[in-house]
């Protein structure tokens, strides 16, 4: 019987095991860390996102700022709403969020954690823990994995190792071209009296610029005791993780927390005005922010909070839209967002095949998941790329 070794034990290995014929090949699973599937256990807070309720391969790729080209025709073969048929039909109950987002019914990344278990112990994979890579060396078309274990003989090799610089070192030494890591998904540092004390303050719907870049995101967004996160910076810090990094994460970004243009802002105000003369600035709701936010932006522009509405100045004004739909803030570094650390960089594309994920530089040896220069916004879709992956690799050797 032919030997599988799949090396790493994370969501692309196990997702990879869990479709493999055991009839066909002894399938074992390596794994450096005391315990498997780490990233699934705290993905979305420990709920695991397992995927997003897109169902259009054009539409998903637009999420993928590295690999959208190269993932078109992976998600014409398996997409999300195959994904949930493939836990549903192992009795595994998904749900969609109001924002697409989708998780276990349980809210617990133990259920797809235990599906998986499962699924491989069916299939009698073998697992190895603590059981660290040391090298891999190519025999003609077969492979000694050797290992803290000892040597492990494959017929095929499956690399799922995550983005490690050791496991990118290793697959170097074979042959593989590697694109330089940077950080991608990460939250803003800042540090500006308008966000001060403000911790946990959230926008329903921001705009984000980096005007040096011309980039513009927008989306949900929160200030944190860093500076600033949410939908709309982790958007922007992924499209442009390798320009950020170039800039060493110092830059200005200019915000727009009513997603408002100016003149619109100021014909809300005017209306307001209009009804409410002898309303006090302070304790007027005029946009959609926290009262404390409001407080703060009419602090910031020296506008005294007892003023009347009636009595607010043309510069008054101009100096409060100005806070609240163009501030300019000065960006000094960047925090990881949660425990979800992504990264851009990787194998190099244009060596993989993706028809069915295998090398075009080693025989018989599959790639799938971190490993490679792709990775997605926050959302489910990272994993998404993993299970469509790591399903191409497993179609391809039950075909052999």
């Amino acid at each position: 019987m032919k030997q599988i070794i799949i090396i790493g034990g994370g969501a692309a290995g196990f997702f990879c095991a869990a479709n493999l014929d055991e009839r066909k090949y002894k399938i074992t699973i390596l794994e450096q860390n005391s315990e498997v599937l780490q990233k699934v256990k705290i993905s979305g807070g420990g709920r695991c996102n397992v995927t997003h309720a897109c169902f259009d391969p054009k539409e998903l790729v637009q999420f993928y700022p590295r690999g959208n080209k190269e993932l078109l025709s992976v998600f014409t073969k398996f997409q999300p709403g195959d994904t949930m048929e493939w836990f549903e039909n192992r009795n595994i109950s998904l749900k969609i969020e109001n924002d697409n987002r989708i998780f276990p019914v349980s809210n617990s990344s133990q259920t797809i954690i235990d599906s998986f278990l499962t699924e491989i112990q069916k299939k009698n994979v073998d697992v190895k823990t603590k059981c660290s890579v040391k090298e891999i060396e190519k025999l003609g078309e077969k492979y000694v994995v050797k290992t803290s274990l000892g040597n492990f003989d494959a017929d095929f090799v499956i690399y799922t190792t995550g983005s490690s610089p050791k496991s990118l070192k290793m697959i170097e030494n074979l042959g593989h071209k590697i694109i330089d890591l940077v950080p991608s998904l990460f939250t803003f540092n800042i540090k500006d009296p308008l966000l001060k004390d403000l911790l946990g303050t959230s926008f329903e719907m921001a705009e984000t610029s980096i005007p040096q870049l011309k980039r513009e995101e927008s989306g949900p967004m929160i200030i944190t005791h860093w500076g600033l996160s949410g939908p709309a910076i982790l958007k922007i810090s992924a499209w442009e993780a390798i320009n950020l990094a170039k800039v060493k994460y110092n830059f200005e970004i200019e915000v727009n927390f009513i997603s408002k243009d100016i003149d619109d802002a100021e014909e809300l105000f005017q209306n307001f005005k209009v009804s409410n003369p002898k309303k006090t600035i302070g304790q007027s709701k005029i946009f959609e922010v926290t009262n404390r936010f409001w407080q703060r932006v009419l602090e910031v522009s020296n506008v005294d909070l007892n003023k009347q509405v009636a009595q607010i100045s043309g510069k008054e004004l101009q100096k409060i839209l100005e806070n609240l739909c163009k501030k300019k803030f000065q960006v000094t570094g960047k925090s990881t967002y949660k425990d979800e650390f992504v990264t851009a960089g990787g194998i190099d594309l244009k060596e993989i095949n993706f028809k069915n994920m295998s090398s075009k530089i080693l025989p018989n040896f599959y790639v799938s998941g971190e490993v490679l220069n792709i990775d997605a916004v926050t959302g489910g879709f990272n994993f998404q790329a993993c299970w469509s992956e790591a399903w191409l690799i497993a179609q391809d050797l039950n075909a052999k």
